[in-house]
């Protein structure tokens, strides 16, 4: 049960984080009510285009974020808290696959959002956050390795 909490609880907390972030909580109508006050408090000659223009890449890098954060969760709940032992290729060939099919599956359900729309862009921009959290892991057991052979 400890070894479920430690490393596979992470996992589903954030899919569930994700799941309802694909809700109207975090629709851009609701991000926009934070994000576009805070940036006129930063300069408030700020233009409309300009502002829309952060407002939409911040939004972009949310879903590069929340994906790089799923694939380290994921890769640590399989690489310790599952105890395969698997060659790394194959461990980031699951992650990045589970991953990918969350991604659209999580699209899929946005469709269903009357304030959200579905769109196979985000899923590549959410399978490139994947990318960045398996480089990341990846870096950090390369580096795990090497210490050892010292």
């Amino acid at each position: 049960m400890k070894s479920f909490l430690k490393y596979w609880l992470p996992v589903l907390i954030w899919l569930c984080v994700i799941f309802v972030g694909s809700t109207d909580v975090l629709s851009a109508e609701q991000t926009s009510r934070f994000v576009e006050p805070f940036l006129r408090w930063l300069k408030p000659d700020i233009s409309s285009e300009t502002l829309a223009q952060i407002h939409f890449f911040a939004r972009k890098l949310g879903h590069i974020f929340e994906y790089a954060l799923l694939a380290i969760f994921l890769w640590r709940a399989l690489r310790s808290g599952a105890n395969l032992r698997v060659k790394i290729s194959i461990l980031v060939i699951v992650v990045w696959f589970v991953c990918a099919i969350f991604a659209a599956t999580d699209e899929f359900h946005q469709s269903f959002i009357p304030s959200r729309t579905a769109s196979p862009n985000d899923v590549v921009i959410d399978i490139f956050g994947v990318v960045i959290g398996l480089t990341i892991c990846m870096g950090f057991a390369l580096r795990i390795n090497r210490k050892s052979e010292i």
